[in-house]
């Protein structure tokens, strides 16, 4: 089959030819229909420090996909050849201390599809059984494509109430743009958006916020503070990974208010922990991945019910032209980018 990888310890892709993988016990095989670009793709693409250490090549990447059954192994119930699916990316362990509490997204020995195993710019991808969402037939492909990275949104922006809330989202990236439709969708009051990009501004506009802010020239804090009569608000839903970003959603914040940490710096940060948090008496919870399967529920729930991220899919692309999709994302210049296989 055909498949994208990352052949050995430099920067850059190849397609090229690899076996079909064979799926091991409790697994299925997927036929990939297409899947999103993520930012880790292009860490490794660019073959960061992050990146350098690891993942070890040669890799097939990719982890946002959907795609449809092809095969089971032997045992595995509740799913049939034909089934179109979404794969959750992240493997627990089932055995540590986070998953036995509840909370496997945070698996102390966690398995990345795509970075410690084989991923799905593929043809085929063989996964976890137990990983697989069957997508509900009202939701299109594409969408199916990136439920990954709406669900990181999701989870960012429920972790608390938004009804009749204030909220700013720091950084307009594909999961910012879909976290502002969701803060809407589900309440919010006033949703203020910043980021350094002028395409990822305008598409900002575009899902609904009612502020939108170029962190490049305007005074962030000040500008919102300034729109709602001067008070902090409630919820900042960090997403952009820069220093700026988080000392900046900080300075907007209202006191008791709350902070949803996404956005992956490349580096350390530093904040005013005494004004910045401890006087206010802040929340700050660090977001990684879909708690599962409630985010899951609450994605399929939201798009059930009028959720259109659809805007925020800029560019489609056949896997054949990889390199002209990791430009456009090394440019800043695009939303979230398509493969398909």
């Amino acid at each position: 089959m055909k498949a994208l990888i990352k052949p050995d310890a430099g920067p850059g892709l190849e397609l090229t030819e690899v076996p079909v993988p064979r799926p091991g016990p409790g697994e299925i095989l997927v036929k990939v229909f297409g899947g999103g670009i993520c930012g880790t793709d292009l860490h490794i693409f660019m073959w960061d420090a992050w990146a350098r250490s690891r993942v070890v090549p040669p890799r097939v990447i990719g982890h946002e996909f959907c795609g449809t059954i092809a095969g089971l192994a032997p045992g595995v119930t509740g799913l049939a050849v034909g089934d179109f699916i979404s794969g959750e990316g992240h493997i627990s362990c089932g055995r540590c201390h986070a998953c036995r509490t509840g909370t496997p997204h945070i698996c102390e020995r966690l398995e990345v599809i795509g970075i410690d195993r084989d991923g799905a710019f593929a043809e085929y991808v063989a996964m976890p059984a137990a990983n697989a969402w069957k997508i509900d037939p009202t939701i299109s492909r594409d969408v199916a494509a990136i439920m990954d990275p709406l669900g990181n949104a999701v989870h960012a922006a429920l972790e608390t109430s938004l009804a009749a809330k204030r909220v700013a989202v720091i950084g307009c990236g594909p999961i910012g743009l879909m976290a502002v439709a969701i803060c809407h969708l589900v309440g919010a009051v006033f949703v203020a958006a910043t980021d350094v990009s002028d395409a990822r501004l305008a598409l900002a506009r575009r899902m609904g916020a009612d502020l939108v802010l170029d962190a490049r020239t305007e005074d962030v804090p000040a500008r919102i503070r300034e729109a709602i009569d001067g008070e902090g608000v409630d919820v900042v839903l960090e997403m952009s990974g820069s220093e700026r970003g988080l000392q900046d959603g900080l300075r907007a914040l209202r006191n008791g208010g709350w902070v949803s940490v996404l956005g992956l710096p490349s580096a350390g940060v530093r904040i005013d922990l005494a004004d910045g948090v401890i006087f206010k008496g802040a929340h700050l919870v660090g977001i990684f991945g879909r708690k599962v399967w409630q985010t899951w529920e609450q994605g399929t729930a939201l798009l059930r019910n009028g959720l259109d991220i659809t805007p925020v899919i800029t560019h489609r692309f056949p896997l054949e032209r990889f390199e002209e999709a990791f430009d456009l994302l090394r440019a800043g210049t695009a939303g979230k980018v398509l493969l398909y296989v």
